[in-house]
């Protein structure tokens, strides 16, 4: 796809709205995890040295259409402030008279952040009477929020079709790295997909069996794939239910020449506690009283050739339980490996997803890779082909 970058915005003395996501971690009423304010920097600092006036616009928790002391943005402002070295205004409005009387005096380089746009009940029906008043402040849109571009609200969605729009530089790296891994990839590409559930991902594993030359499935779901093929699992967590499903999507991986990489071996216990006996057990091994934990060594030996003959990886979801050591062994040489070579430049390797980035960490190696997606759902609903509204409206054909 195409977008408007901010470079090409004529941007001095000009009225920027900008959607960024400050839907932070509070406690006690004050920021206690700044890193999508963090996240939030390199947009406004290109903004405000191009000399625009920085009109900053967000939403946080969920107040339902109704003004909700507790969840005002106000408690950002100090934190914000002090990231950019620069003062920043507030105004507990986000439209209308009191947004504009906040917005006339601003500065070329100001900083004001509006109040939570879920204040308005109009915000989540993206109704167009309050876009057009959100659009009425400013000169132009940046849409800076890939986390919420799953949404069609009005200060993600429609705001952007009444004045230029504009992607943020978050937005632009997301999208770009995106692009990289499933839009014009670099081949062979690599798909990784982990967690529990199958039923989650159904139609994330069904869009990437079309896309991607090997795909590898960990985790408690690739119980499923293995008791659809008629192994025993043990007492191994299974959604024996969608055995069906998990047929379809072999044949589906088989007609679109997707090799599936389903595990070999496992490591398994009688109970997930750090202190139980964990063994090797290749498919056919599996005692009635055992659960499969993680990826077994012959597994995780093939996923690393793959990715030595891959160009492109893409990763959602763990090989094992990563939380309880040692089920951690899996993804952690798994991640090991891919971040070593992305890090020398012989693989894209983009990653996403909660207990992705939580995984990554944890085997520490997150910023090794090519890029990290800390966008949960709107990066899920990516990988699964669905359209995103908020970057769809973003879309140029210039």
């Amino acid at each position: 796809m195409t977008f408007r970058r901010l470079e090409t915005a004529d941007a001095k003395g000009k009225r920027a709205l900008v959607r960024v996501d400050f839907n932070v971690p509070m406690q006690d009423g004050r920021v206690s995890d700044d890193t999508r304010l963090r996240a939030a920097l390199p947009t406004v600092e290109f903004l405000r040295k191009a000399g625009a006036k920085v009109i900053l616009l967000a939403h946080f928790d969920r107040p339902k259409g109704k003004r909700v002391p507790s969840m005002s943005l106000r408690p950002v402002v100090a934190p914000l402030s002090e990231l950019l070295g620069a003062p920043v205004a507030f105004c507990d409005d986000c439209l209308g008279d009191t947004a504009a009387l906040a917005i006339a005096p601003l500065a070329e380089g100001g900083v004001l952040l509006l109040e939570n746009t879920r204040f308005h009940a109009g915000e989540e029906s993206n109704d167009p009477a309050l876009a057009r008043q959100m659009a009425a402040l400013a000169d132009f849109y940046v849409n800076d929020a890939f986390s919420a571009a799953h949404r069609a609200h009005a200060s993600t969605e429609g705001v952007a079709h009444l004045i230029p729009a504009y992607a943020g530089k978050a937005m632009e790296a997301e999208l770009d790295a995106l692009d990289a891994a499933l839009g014009n990839p670099r081949r062979p590409v690599l798909g990784i997909v982990g967690g529990s559930k199958v039923s989650s991902k159904i139609d994330l594993l069904k869009n990437l069996v079309t896309k991607l030359d090997k795909l590898a499935i960990g985790g408690g779901m690739a119980n499923t794939f293995l008791h659809a093929q008629g192994w025993e699992v043990g007492a191994s967590y299974c959604e024996k239910d969608l055995a069906d499903t998990a047929r379809e999507i072999i044949r589906l991986a088989g007609k679109h020449k997707c090799e599936l990489l389903l595990p070999i071996d496992t490591i398994v216990a009688e109970k997930l506690d750090a202190r139980a006996p964990a063994f090797v057990r290749g498919l056919g091994e599996i005692d009635d009283d055992e659960r499969i934990l993680d990826a077994g060594p012959e597994t995780i030996a093939r996923l690393t050739r793959a990715m030595d003959e891959s160009n492109t990886l893409i990763w959602n979801g763990p090989l094992g339980v990563f939380e309880t050591p040692p089920f951690d062994h899996g993804t952690v040489a798994a991640a090991r490996h891919a971040a070593a070579r992305a890090k020398n430049g012989k693989l894209t390797a983009v990653a996403g997803g909660g207990d992705t980035v939580a995984a990554l960490n944890h085997a520490g190696v997150a910023g090794d890779f090519t890029f990290v997606s800390t966008a949960g759902g709107a990066f899920l609903e990516w990988m699964e082909g669905k359209p995103l509204p908020g970057v769809e409206a973003l879309e140029t054909t210039t």
